[in-house]
């Protein structure tokens, strides 16, 4: 257990010369989860910035594999930004108390909304138990290192709040025109290199589906016509 690397460790005391399988496994699993990870946070940015809480440019999405390939490279480079640091613990530091915070909020609010609003309807439904034990848990991971690594606990705290003018000056504030077209310049930009166009909405879809439905019926009459017309 004193080992930095202790299913390494376990591999070269258990496997001998075939220890090389355990790295290789631990690389595998990380790559995996990493690689999960990326596509389903992709996935949740693109839905915030459809809903107006992040830039637009991030709302798009390929036009034929229909993934948020905008959302992708930023996650890509954010991480790639993260490979600067030289001491992984304190970058887990930072990631693991940004991440508790968020899920403590966010499995907290849930918590609020099942009392304040009982008759809301919920597709899935869980005993109270087991989401107020996951809170407490979280709860926990948040405030012991404000006490144990408060520097780190500090700096990430920066790293969140870093984002808040972001928001107001690409989401929130009203844009003078010089700057709107400086954004809108960057949309098309974002747009053609990522072969990309913004989700359509409802009432664009309907009206899409119904401009299909006619060309399609005007194409099914026009031989009708056309022998008519012979006759």
């Amino acid at each position: 257990l004193a080992s930095n690397a202790v299913a390494v460790s376990f591999g070269g005391r258990l496997l001998g010369s075939m220890s090389w399988i355990m790295p290789l496994f631990v690389a595998c699993s990380t790559f995996g989860a990493v690689n999960g990870g990326i596509f389903a946070s992709s996935r949740l940015f693109f839905v915030g910035a459809r809903n107006g809480h992040m830039p637009k440019l991030m709302a798009f999405l390929n036009i034929t594999q229909l993934t948020p390939v905008p959302c992708l490279i930023i996650l890509g480079l954010i991480t790639l930004s993260m490979l600067t640091t030289s001491n992984v613990f304190v970058l887990i530091n930072y990631a693991s108390f940004v991440e508790s915070t968020f899920i403590t909020l966010s499995v907290g609010a849930l918590l609020y909304l099942r009392y304040k609003e009982p008759e809301r309807n919920r597709p899935i439904k869980v005993n109270l138990v087991l989401p107020i034990l996951f809170f407490l848990l979280c709860s926990i991971l948040v405030c012991v290192p404000i006490f144990t690594q408060p520097w780190d606990v500090g700096f990430g705290l920066v790293i969140v709040a870093s984002g808040i003018p972001v928001y107001f000056l690409f989401c929130r504030f009203k844009k003078p025109a010089w700057l709107q077209n400086i954004f809108w310049s960057l949309e098309c930009t974002v747009q053609k290199l990522c072969i990309a166009l913004e989700e359509e909405t409802g009432e664009e879809e309907e009206a899409t589906v119904g401009q299909s439905k006619n060309a399609t019926d005007e194409k099914g009459d026009a031989p009708e016509l056309e022998r008519l017309h012979q006759d």
